[in-house]
């Protein structure tokens, strides 16, 4: 439609000396005039009628409605007459069918214009004229709109291909990927990386990653959060496009994870999150997640091993896709809020909240205090990159207390723990205290204001100010918080929680209805 088919009888010159019209049909096919219900009210004007457009269902497109003989709509709308011309004594109506691409006679929409003078020779051709336009005009809109829903559900594809490597059922992320991508997912492992621009500009930040990325990597539109987009990318040269596009557009920053397995999708996930995070502070505005020395390499992996099996033996009596699906929901809600959480695993935050609570009952963890979801978090991220234990050297014994004060008591453990929190010391406001007090209260400003005998909002200024110190997100819970809650552990600020005793309320996992299948 850019330019101007001249052969086409309703972009010839009328006859007749009256040739206005003409051009101002011609400005409707302008791209700012593309309107079907501007032309509608132009032709009105211009002949002097009643109009109005319907859909071959009898639904209003645009003008005003106009009361018609339903049989005679039925057959121009049927394609069985291409027009038709009625007059009752006190109006003059004529229809007719607007065809709609493909095959078949049937009309697409059907155009109605009712004068009280009868049709001239200057009034049928502009109608003629217009109904070619019209037709123009609703083939592209039709265009546009088979695109958006094409485009609508190759998002909602891609969305479900990561809802599926987050809960790591990655047979079934295959399965959905091979149809549009093939081979996208054919590798074992994958970085994830989370890119963050404003809300406005996402889908042309998304649009760019795909266009960057030429089909090797699953770009998702976060669910969760407006201003990201999640990537997916099993090919090493994806972390150097989405780096490149970057640096090319102002006010965007990347954080990347390493390589993980497809299965820990939901951990890389976190991980690049954690790693944006950074490279908003960052002058190239990209950041991947630290190596830096974390609490579980200090600890003998096998010691920690068999206490995080101990600590999850009793989801192992559960099938595997539904112990899978437990732990993945509540690493994502360990890790992030429970509305966060359902909105990347596209449930509900009720379902998010059932499952964490049958977590926790079968566990024997009140996942309401902070240093029990870090002992937790631990457990699930022992697991998570070591790999489920091997009971063919003997079931692990009960986790108890005595046993995760014994992994943590090691020398090298309490170094770790002493000079992260001992860079609190060199402030004279008692940002360790502060921070002591608030993990206690399990992150709540109001309960360590009461105890420290001061307002609420101090509380908060020093924890803010001790996330720079320590280099590592509070506030916003997750990984770094839960590292913090264990120095404290280790140092003794915090007692040692006790997990690994099922409550009464422990639901039977055999139960068909049970809150996992909510």
């Amino acid at each position: 439609m850019a330019g101007r088919p001249d052969g086409d009888p309703a972009f010839q010159q009328p006859n007749g000396g009256d040739s206005a019209w003409a051009q101002e049909l011609l400005d409707q096919l302008r791209p700012a005039g593309r309107d079907p219900r501007r032309l509608v009210d132009w032709l009105a004007r211009t002949v002097s009628a009643s109009v109005c457009l319907q859909d071959d269902r009898g639904g209003l497109l645009a003008g005003e409605w106009l009361p018609l003989d339903s049989a005679v709509f039925a057959d121009v709308a049927a394609g069985r007459v291409s027009a038709a011309s009625l007059d009752d004594g006190a109006r003059h109506v004529r229809l007719v069918g607007i065809r709609r691409p493909g095959p078949g006679p049937g009309a697409g929409a059907v155009l109605a214009v009712a004068r009280r003078e009868p049709f001239d020779r200057r009034a049928t051709e502009i109608l003629g004229r217009t109904v070619g336009v019209l037709e123009l005009l609703l083939r592209e809109r039709e265009s546009a709109e088979s695109g958006r829903r094409l485009r609508r559900a190759t998002a909602d594809l891609r969305l479900a291909i990561l809802q599926l490597l987050m809960v790591e059922d990655t047979v079934s992320a295959r399965r959905v990927a091979a149809g549009l991508w093939p081979g996208l997912l054919e590798q074992d492992s994958a970085r994830v990386y989370v890119l963050e621009g404003t809300a406005a500009e996402r889908e042309r930040l998304a649009d760019a990653c795909v266009d960057a990325t030429e089909g090797r990597a699953l770009v998702v539109r976060c669910p969760a959060v407006d201003e990201h987009v999640i990537v997916v990318g099993p090919s090493a040269d994806v972390g150097e496009r989405l780096r490149s596009l970057v640096a090319d557009r102002r006010g965007t920053f990347l954080g990347g994870s390493p390589r993980q397995r497809l299965a820990l999708t939901a951990t890389a996930y976190g991980q690049a999150v954690t790693a944006l995070a950074v490279a908003r502070f960052r002058s190239d505005r990209y950041a991947v997640y630290a190596a830096r020395t974390r609490p579980a390499r200090l600890i003998d992996p096998a010691a920690l091993r068999a206490w995080a099996a101990a600590v999850l033996r009793p989801l192992d009596q559960l099938p595997h896709h539904v112990r899978a699906e437990l732990l993945a929901t509540t690493r994502l809600g360990l890790e992030f809020t429970a509305v966060n959480a359902a909105k990347v695993l596209g449930v509900s935050r009720n379902t998010v909240r059932a499952r964490m609570d049958r977590v926790a009952a079968l566990l024997g963890a009140d996942l309401s205090r902070l240093p029990v979801r870090a002992v937790a978090h631990a457990a699930l991220d022992t697991e998570a990159a070591q790999g489920p234990y091997d009971l063919s050297g003997g079931a692990p014994g009960p986790p108890t207390r005595a046993r995760l004060t014994e992994l943590l008591g090691t020398s090298a453990l309490r170094s770790w723990a002493e000079g992260l929190l001992g860079r609190l010391d060199e402030d004279g406001r008692d940002l360790r205290g502060t921070l002591r007090a608030w993990t206690g209260a399990d992150a709540h400003a109001e309960r360590a204001a009461q105890v420290l005998g001061v307002h609420a909002q101090t509380v908060r200024e020093h924890v803010r100010a001790a996330e720079p110190v320590l280099e590592r997100r509070l506030t916003a819970g997750g990984t770094d918080l839960y590292e913090v809650v264990l120095a404290q552990l280790v140092t003794g600020e915090l007692p040692v929680p006790d997990v690994g005793t099922p409550g009464p309320g422990t639901p039977n996992p055999d139960q068909p209805d049970s809150p996992v299948h909510r």
